[in-house]
This record gives structure tokens, sequence and C-alpha cells, in this order.
């Protein structure tokens, strides 16, 4: 029989496998669709569509709004992850391959599971640290082998920076998740980042004008499931774990997504990037690993039982 925290325990699993696999798509569709878009008009296109698309079911459920102590993480969170990593993502993805920027941008992981151990109270646990450690060493291969040498500075510097807004705007949120419903929390920030992008609508407006039909399908996509599905996905795995663990899933994304610039954008991997995916499998799998708490078994002795001969 399953019990309730092994059914939400392999629900958050499904909800974190979600998550990765959307986001490492998004890698692949934001390096095509800014062909066509700049960065800041990328960025607003993709929230404006994620918050309408989030608003439409909060709105039709009973809603739990923050309390006046919650607005500034929603506005850390909001600002920051949806909003500055998305413009910093997408103006590096102009510059460097896929792979090298999912590379770079999970360097997250280790500054969520940094800033979590200090200012969430969740220690450095030995799996969580030997796990990223080795997903990380995963990471540096899969991007020495798909970058070609050729990663341009600023590029390199944009994505660290989002790195940076992404684990502070996890660690900001991971607090707002005990207090309110996933939904709402996504919802909320993905539309307060949606207004720190909004000087950028007069380029959103001249490039959706001159842009293909196909780009602005895939612009859509975006909105939808990278944004609107996979951070609501990763909000409700993310109040299930520790944002170190949940963190150190992410450490999936960059192998799938040069499995999918090789699939798409005919970028292809190189054979040290294949061993740089299983060590960031082997790294998540010990990350995530919970030691089970072994009872002693109790034999309750019936009046007919006798005691075992020794032999």
């Amino acid at each position: 029989m399953i019990t309730s925290d092994r059914r939400q325990g392999v629900l958050a699993a499904g909800a974190a496998a979600v998550t990765v696999v959307l986001w490492a798509s998004a890698f692949v569709a934001i390096r095509h669709v800014g062909h066509e878009f700049s960065a800041g008009a990328l960025s607003l296109g993709r929230l404006v569509i994620g918050s309408l698309v989030l608003g439409v079911f909060v709105f039709t459920r009973p809603r739990r709004w923050p309390a006046k102590g919650d607005w500034k993480l929603l506005l850390v969170c909001g600002v920051l992850w949806f909003g500055v990593y998305n413009v910093a993502l997408n103006a590096a993805e102009q510059r460097l391959d896929a792979g090298t920027a999912a590379m770079l941008v999970n360097t997250g992981p280790l500054l969520i599971a940094l800033l979590a151990g200090v200012l969430l109270g969740e220690g450095f646990p030995r799996q969580l640290v030997i796990g990223s450690i080795a997903a990380f060493g995963g990471v540096v291969l899969i991007g020495a082998s798909s970058s070609e040498g050729k990663a341009e500075t600023w590029g390199v510097i944009l994505c660290v920076a989002a790195a940076a807004a992404y684990a502070i705007g996890v660690v900001a949120q991971k607090p707002l998740l005990g207090r309110m419903p996933a939904l709402e929390v996504t919802w909320l920030a993905c539309t307060i980042g949606a207004i720190s992008c909004l000087p950028f609508t007069p380029a959103l407006v001249r490039e959706t004008a001159d842009a293909r039909p196909s780009t602005i399908w895939w612009l859509v996509f975006l909105g939808v499931f990278p944004t609107a599905l996979a951070f609501t996905t990763w909000a409700y795995a993310l109040a299930r774990t520790s944002a170190g663990r949940m963190g150190a899933t992410t450490y999936l994304v960059p192998p799938l997504t040069i499995f999918l610039g090789w699939l798409l954008l005919d970028e292809a991997p190189a054979p040290l990037a294949f061993a740089g995916g299983a060590l960031c499998l082997l790294g998540v799998a010990i990350s995530r690993h919970k030691k089970r708490v072994s009872t002693p078994a109790t034999i309750s002795a019936s009046p007919d039982s006798k005691p075992l001969s020794k032999s």
C-alpha cells in the first residue's frame, strides 16, 4: 500500500522531471527565437504569455493572497528570477550555443545550496555536497566539449549573472511555498517579472510585427510550457523538498539541452559530453538519495509460541 508521504514523493519527483525537460527545451527554443527577437522583447513576451495562462487558473479557484511581509520575497523572486534571469539568459544565448549557456547557468545550484545552507538553515548534508560536486564536474565536461572553445566573454558574464539571479530567486521563493500554493506564488512572481520588463514593450511590438509566424509560435511555446507549466511544477516540487536538493536536480538540464541542441539545431555533442551527462546523472542520484531509517523488527510472542532450541 502506498503511503501518503510516498505518494507525495512520487508526485514531487514527477513534477521535477517535467521542469527539467521543459527547461532544457527552453534553452534550445531561446536560441532559435533569438534570431528574430531581442533579449528584452523575448523576456517580456514570454512572461506576459506565462502570466496570462497562469492567471486563468488562479482566478478560477479560491485564492490565498500573500501577507504583507511576503511581498518583499515575491519582489525579489519576480524581479531577479523571472526578470533579470530571463533577460540575461536571452542575451547570453545570442552569443553562446545552447549547451554552453545551459552549462554556465547551472552553476546556479551550487549557489542555491550555499545560500540555502546559510539563509534557510538547510545546512550542508554530505550527500548533497558530494552529489553537487560530481554533477558540477559533469556540467564542466559538457561545456568543455560542446562550446568549441569559442565562449564569448560577455556571454559568459551574462550566464553567470543569470545563475546568480536564479539562485537568489529560488532561495527567496522557498519560504513563500510554506505559506502559499505553488500556483499563486508562480503567477505573482511571473507577473512581477513581466512588469519589470515593460520598458521592452516597443521592441516587442515592433519585432512581433516583423517575425515569422513559426517564430511567434515558438514564443508562445516558451510562455506556456517552460514558463507557466515548468515554473509551477518546479514550485510544487520545491515545496516538498529542500532548496539544495531541488537545485541539484537541474544538473540534468545541460545533458538534455545538449541532446536537444544536437537534434534540433544540429549542434553535435562530442563524446566527452556524454561522459559529462553520465556524471550529471550520478551526481543528481547521489544528492537526492535518502537513507532509509531501519527500525528493528519486533516479534510478538503468542501463548502458543515456543522458543527456538539452540543447535
